[in-house]
């Protein structure tokens, strides 16, 4: 067997279709008023710092619903505004496992088509957990983008 194909490590990919423009989605994930309103499980968002230009970086402090406060953060790689955010990603908790966020905004006639591609996994569990908290925050954001 190919050994890069050995050393791969889980990613998933979530894409969606939403009835708003790539701009409103892109305020969404990039201005800090905005990300504190769909980010985490439905507990508060804490802290929401975030400079999206290639060499910023972002930090989120949430608290999800159980109580249990989580941060992350990374730095920006690729800033195309109302079109792609590329970013590192890790949490506070294993700084050590840097995984990569990439998110493409392609205007279609009824909105956007939102490509998230989350890469370089620790593991499949942490693959696996990610896909729920991103699929239940992207519900999230896709209420708030259609709701205002």
């Amino acid at each position: 067997m190919n050994q890069s194909l050995l050393k791969q490590r889980p990613s998933l990919t979530i894409v969606r279709r939403i009835k708003a423009p790539p701009a409103k989605i892109y305020a969404a994930l990039t201005q800090p008023e905005m990300v504190s309103r769909w980010w985490g499980d439905g507990g508060p968002v804490l802290t929401a710092e975030l400079d999206p230009r290639v060499g910023g970086s972002f930090r989120i402090a949430f608290q999800s619903l159980n109580g249990e406060t989580h941060e992350c953060s990374g730095d920006y790689r690729q800033v195309e505004t109302d079109r792609r955010l590329v970013f590192s990603w890790s949490w506070i908790s294993t700084p050590e496992r840097v995984s990569e966020v990439d998110i493409v905004l392609r205007p279609i006639p009824e909105g956007t088509e939102m490509t998230l591609t989350h890469a370089q996994f620790f593991d499949e569990a942490a693959r696996d957990l990610h896909s729920q908290g991103w699929e239940y925050g992207l519900d999230r954001l896709t209420a708030l983008v259609m709701g205002e």
